[in-house]
């Protein structure tokens, strides 16, 4: 395929999700916390019955493990709080993304920064920490757990499933927007 028709191709596939709201959770490696994230996030999008209107996913700031699956240890702890991450590959976030999604969701300053750096300024508004939405855990960002213990893992997904919380009720103002409009 040609690089012109990629860009259409491209163009096309973001014209078709229309009213669609689509948020992106972005970690270094993609293969803990944005995958826990996206994961909480789909359940409770699932949960919602918005399923047909919001679209989910992740991405690393980093290529260190393109096309792994999820950590064990994040596959471990998200499966005893009933979250699915089988079938997840890391993935690098690209020049795209920042056209096709509503809200790209940083699990740490340091990966905002990065983002804020590749992204377009036209995209900056899009940006945000996902601890932004949490409302009973007073924490910044999301740490990293990967170099550290199973607490580590616990402590993230507690975060997470927080701020997804939070997130949940400004996607569901939204669609309630759109379905109005």
């Amino acid at each position: 395929m040609t690089r012109q028709n990629k860009k259409t191709d491209h163009s096309s596939a973001a014209a078709s999700h229309g009213n669609r709201t689509r948020v992106l959770f972005v970690c270094m490696g993609n293969i803990c916390r944005s995958p826990m994230a996206k994961a909480v996030f789909e359940n409770m999008i699932r949960s919602a019955g918005l399923s047909q209107v919001v679209e989910v996913s992740s991405a690393g700031t980093h290529a260190f493990h393109a096309g792994e699956p999820a950590d064990a240890r994040a596959v471990n702890t998200a499966g005893r709080r009933g979250y699915d991450l089988a079938g997840h590959q890391a993935r690098l976030i690209t020049n795209e993304d920042f056209n096709d999604y509503d809200y790209i969701l940083a699990m740490d300053w340091d990966n905002l920064a990065l983002l804020q750096r590749q992204a377009p300024r036209s995209q900056h508004h899009k940006l945000q920490l996902l601890m932004r939405f949490a409302s009973e855990y007073e924490a910044a960002t999301v740490t990293d757990p990967y170099h550290g213990g199973q607490q580590g893992f616990e402590t993230a997904l507690d975060y997470i499933e927080d701020a997804c919380t939070g997130l949940m009720e400004v996607v569901r103002r939204r669609a309630s927007m759109v379905a109005a409009a």
